[in-house]
């Protein structure tokens, strides 16, 4: 499932940064949730070769923790990538702003 989800996040990132001009960093977001996808597809090509057929029978406690483990890293890239947004400005209102207030 956290593979699943990353996948999407990565795929959407991906497509919204080649649509958009580029100037909000999109390129960064879209190489986490990419190097979380191929994190977790390793994740589960190892546990798949340790488990067998098993690893496609998960429990659903098993599937509820890693929905919001996948959820939880896209929310944390969300994160990781706003603060590298709003530290870099690209598009410089922060600073605008904050020499209006002076």
């Amino acid at each position: 499932m956290t593979l699943l989800i990353t996948v999407f996040a990565a795929v959407t990132s991906t497509i919204v940064w080649y649509v958009t001009s580029g100037n909000m960093r999109l390129g960064m977001l879209s190489l986490m949730y990419w190097g979380a996808a191929l994190m977790w597809f390793v994740d589960a090509v190892a546990e798949y070769i340790e488990k067998g057929a098993e690893y496609f029978t998960p429990a659903a406690a098993d599937m509820i923790n890693d929905c919001y483990l996948g959820l939880s890293a896209v929310a944390f890239g969300l994160v990781i990538w706003l603060v590298t947004v709003l530290i870099k400005d690209p598009k410089g209102k922060i600073g605008t702003a904050l020499m209006k207030n002076k």
